[in-house]
């Protein structure tokens, strides 16, 4: 049969088609033959990640801030402390437990536990909270002081005789809040005390009625269990207070049962902000939050080069032979008892309200400034970052940048819940029972949320 003329007009530009693809592969064929082949072909690309340019330069060891404690074994290796600091022979009636949280910086959460101790607060009442990460690592001596996570552990526990609970894994600042409110409930405590560990603290030595800090913490517990405190003798309504603030919360006293009551701190808002959320929540509920006065309480960024200067002992003579090494000879019990002898040979009590008092204060004043004037007020975080191949070792830049992302995400949900921006939610007229139910008021036109891990 033939072909049709419209059938002919259809196939022929199929035949065409095809034969141009033909002669375009034949010709591609022809030019790769001909081209020469290399010697030295490049080696095929890898699959695989491409990694940050990295030139980090590993932080030195940091040094020994208090020698005469890297020498001892017990309590008793290390100067008395300050006659009148002194907590009573027999342990007032109340009790006075303090939590310490840990994370990073080891000289600072030594420098804290000695401020409280000479400040006169029991040792066997502080309980650090070691929040690291690194599990049962620093008890067993694990880790490097170059480590962002190091903590000596027999120092705390043996030396300076405090307490240390280790947490199973790392906690935000709320968690690590609720596990102190859980830790006062399983003890049966109706409240509790505690501290910044980037703090450091000294008595009120220039007052004329003078009480040590500690006595002076004590005096608020005994005020708050007075059946007239916070009375309204007008209306005969007692009322309930949350928390006592000693320089806002560089330490605080907490109510158990307030804070339950709550539900606790939101652990949903990490780090910043989370305090204005709990503390906010108790003002909508019209629990009070007086300000109280103990001591001295410094917001530090920094430890003092000795913190035998905390225990207030001067020079017999100009011609002062403490031995200073940075007590890396280890722990001898005839050597430690030669050179603790020898220092207090060497030296004598100072007096209360004394010039070295001052001295110690102006120091404490100007560490405390240095951190105000830094720009990254919590600098003291980053000066470590070593510890590679250590047991649970994180990277330090990734930890920095993880906790900054994870402090905006809390700030930002915390922003959510209340639908302001900022720290005086109460003022912008939300109550108890707004959460999660408002929408953005004017506070989120004047600002932009600023990116600070790039």
């Amino acid at each position: 049969m033939g072909i049709s003329l419209r059938s002919r007009w259809v196939f022929l530009p199929l035949v065409l088609a095809l034969g141009a693809v033909s002669l375009y592969f034949l010709r591609l064929s022809i030019f790769h033959e001909a081209q020469p082949v290399p010697e030295n072909p490049a080696p095929p690309k890898k699959k695989g990640p491409i990694y940050k340019d990295s030139h980090r330069e590993i932080a030195p060891p940091l040094p020994e801030y208090f020698p005469l404690a890297a020498k001892a074994n017990s309590p008793a290796d290390l100067p008395p402390i300050p006659s009148w600091n002194k907590p009573p022979a027999e342990h007032v009636p109340e009790s006075t437990r303090l939590y310490i949280g840990f994370t990073r910086f080891w000289p600072l959460l030594q420098q804290v536990v000695v401020s409280y101790i000479t400040a006169g607060w029991p040792p066997e009442d502080i309980y650090v909270v070691e929040n690291t990460g690194t599990m049962d690592a620093n008890k067993r001596g694990l880790l490097t002081i170059q480590n962002s996570f190091y903590m000596d552990y027999h120092r705390l526990t043996k030396v300076f005789g405090v307490n240390v609970i280790t947490t199973s894994s790392l906690q935000t600042f709320a968690q690590l809040q609720n596990l102190y409110l859980s830790e006062a409930i399983n003890n049966n405590l109706t409240y509790y005390f505690w501290s910044h560990m980037d703090v450091a603290v000294h008595s009120h030595e220039d007052k004329e009625d003078f009480k040590s800090l500690y006595m002076r913490a004590v005096d608020v517990i005994r005020e708050t269990q007075q059946a007239d405190y916070l009375l309204d003798k007008e209306t005969g309504k007692k009322g309930e207070w949350g928390v006592q603030f000693f320089a806002y919360d560089w330490l605080t006293m907490v109510n158990v049962k307030t804070f339950a009551d709550l539900g606790g701190w939101d652990t949903m808002v990490g780090y910043y902000g989370t305090d204005c959320d709990m503390y906010s929540r108790l003002s909508m509920n019209e629990y009070h939050q007086p300000i109280q006065d103990a001591g001295m309480i410094y917001d530090v960024t920094n430890s003092l080069e000795d913190l035998e200067i905390l225990y207030r002992r001067r020079p017999k003579n100009a011609k002062e032979t403490r031995d200073t090494s940075d007590g890396k000879a280890g722990r001898d019990n005839s050597t430690i008892l030669s050179l603790n002898s020898a220092y207090l040979d060497s030296t004598e009590p100072d007096t209360i309200n004394s010039t070295h008092f001052h001295d110690l204060k102006a120091t404490l004043e100007q560490i405390q400034q240095d951190k105000r004037d830094d720009k990254y007020r919590n600098s003291w975080q980053l000066r470590q970052n070593g510890g590679e191949g250590e047991p649970y070792y994180y990277d330090p830049d990734g930890f920095e940048k993880a906790l900054q992302m994870t402090i905006e995400v809390g700030t930002k949900i915390n922003e959510e819940k209340w639908g302001h921006r900022g720290c005086n939610i109460r003022e912008a007229g939300v109550k108890e029972g707004d959460q999660w139910r408002v929408e953005h008021d004017g506070t989120f036109k004047k600002r932009k949320m600023k990116r600070r891990w790039f």
